[in-house]
């Protein structure tokens, strides 16, 4: 997984009680665009740094 700082995360619901969250990512400490990432989320305005699993996606922002 590659990203890169304004781009959104997608981690999808994966149990039957959990919901689809989104966020911006706000930080990428490698040059390459991997993991991990400080993501802002929409739901919550929290920040927290994250390593993608399978059930997430980035969406590039508009370049």
């Amino acid at each position: 997984m590659k990203a890169a700082v304004g781009d959104r995360l997608i981690v999808e619901a994966t149990r039957g009680t959990s919901t689809r969250h989104e966020g911006f990512i706000m930080q990428v400490d490698h040059p390459d665009g991997s993991p991990p990432y400080l993501v802002r989320w929409l739901d919550t305005e929290r920040e927290t740094l994250v390593f993608p699993g399978p059930d997430a996606r980035v969406v590039q922002a508009a370049r």
